[in-house]
């Protein structure tokens, strides 16, 4: 039976940028940043909390994706269209101004709701 959760797979438009992003912005930390032997890098993050948790920051390529469904991928990340799930924080506020000035953009301010506060952010990537 399947048993937890090891790695979940965002992608992205460019794999240098999400590093960017993810390691120096949002503050996951690096598991693996490996080149296969078929070319494609394998960048794996980790949230600070979670390291049991591995995001795949992957471009859409062969032989993850179809060949004939890589454009369609490209035209919602291009469109900021994919979804990347849902962050948690200590302090919602704290958390979006210290983001805000490393230069996070927000579509979402700290808003109360009646599951909690939430904010939402764009990663820049396609999410």
């Amino acid at each position: 039976m399947i048993t937890k959760v090891s790695h979940i797979t965002l992608y992205v438009r460019d794999q240098k940028q999400a590093h960017d992003v993810y390691v120096n912005r949002l503050g996951f930390k690096v598991n693996t940043d490996q080149t296969m032997e078929n070319g494609m890098r394998w960048l794996t993050v980790t949230p600070p909390g979670q390291p049991d948790v591995e995001i795949v920051l992957a471009e859409p390529q062969a032989p993850m994706v179809k060949p004939e469904l890589i454009s369609h991928i490209r035209a919602l990340l291009d469109a900021d269209a994919m979804g990347a799930g849902v962050w948690e924080c200590d302090n919602c506020q704290k958390t979006y101004e210290t983001l805000k000035k490393k230069g996070v953009e927000f579509i979402k301010p700290p808003t109360k709701e009646f599951y909690g506060i939430e904010a939402l952010l764009k990663d820049g990537c396609g999410n």
